[in-house]
């Protein structure tokens, strides 16, 4: 999954995919809309949400009993539709134009980042992600969502879309251990995981998978494991994410009774190294770590600064041959 300069490997990030593509620098712009929410914090499929999840229905004292709106695949109506068009427009705006005057960047990527962002009504859905293609410079979307909340009429309109933009779907994968979807409270199992990716890609979709290094009982290999079926399953990209621990999650609970114990950056950073070896040369790479730096973050340490995580993770893949 690298190109080669000499004996030095370059990483394939998403960077050079898209300069590759478009002949010049392609920015994400991430959105954050109003009403939505996850069919496992509304009681769809589970309750409480992924136990490392920061959300309102596990912690009372967050929650506003009243009186919040979310949308649900079948709710008849969204009193905010208008104020979330208003948001991609106000977010995008904001985010690219800044982008534009840092970096000199002319194009961009519409990306639907927070909670899961099919789970509405399609005309709703419809509705944000034209919006999002009507703004000044996007050539495209990408939308994070869960493999449970998307559907056949779904797919079929982002095909359509895809014919004349670069559209993106981005699953979480997390794990293809059913015992460990289990123990995290995913309410998927991994096998719902690999249908929608196979229907993503029947329908020439490009696909990026979100795994996460660190979750609960999982050696290296289960971790590598998960790297391994991913590329199988056919995604064009890849996330990976140490899993840390932030208040107000039931993660947060069992690490603080002893419970469970964070991921070590040594140990993280072998294992990202060890899945850059085996990604084959097309699959390219969105991001390598992650983490928060706030009063929020109980543990590990190391996730508080993602330069220091960063320059980490550069230093070992130049040790094992790479450029990142």
């Amino acid at each position: 999954m690298q190109t080669q300069r000499g004996s030095v490997k370059k990483v394939f990030t998403i960077g050079r995919y898209f300069r590759r593509k478009f002949g010049e620098d392609v920015y994400k712009v991430p959105l954050s809309i109003q009403g939505f929410t996850c069919p496992n914090i509304d009681g769809t499929v589970a309750k409480g949400g992924c136990t490392f999840c920061l959300n309102e229905s596990f912690s009372p004292n967050l929650a506003k009993a009243s009186k919040k709106f979310y949308l649900h695949p079948d709710s008849s109506e969204n009193p905010l539709l208008q104020k979330q068009l208003e948001q991609v427009r106000v977010q995008y705006r904001a985010t690219s134009r800044r982008l534009a005057g840092k970096y000199g960047v002319k194009k961009f990527l519409a990306y639907f980042q927070s909670f899961t962002n099919t789970y509405a009504p399609f005309e709703t859905l419809k509705a944000l992600y034209e919006e999002a293609l009507r703004q000044p410079g996007c050539v495209g979307l990408s939308i994070g969502t869960r493999s449970d909340s998307v559907t056949e009429e779904i797919l079929d309109y982002l095909a359509e879309l895809s014919r004349e933009y670069e559209i993106w779907i981005e699953y979480g994968i997390q794990s293809i251990y059913d015992e460990t979807l289990e123990a995290i409270n995913r309410g998927h199992d991994s096998a719902n995981v690999k249908e929608w990716i196979g229907k993503s890609k029947d329908r020439g979709l490009k696909v990026c998978g979100h795994v996460i290094f660190g979750l609960p009982a999982e050696t290296e290999e289960m971790m590598l494991d998960t790297v391994r079926e991913s590329i199988a399953w056919g995604i064009d990209s890849i996330k990976i994410h140490p899993l840390y621990v932030v208040k107000n999650t039931a993660l947060a609970v069992d690490y603080l009774k002893g419970r469970f114990t964070p991921i070590d950056e040594e140990r993280y950073i072998k294992l990202v190294v060890e899945s850059i070896r085996m990604l084959p040369p097309h699959i390219s790479v969105q991001r390598v770590t992650a983490g928060i730096d706030d009063d929020t973050l109980l543990a590990p340490e190391w996730c508080r600064c993602k330069h220091t995580q960063m320059k980490h993770i550069r230093e070992a893949l130049k040790k094992a041959g790479y450029i990142y």
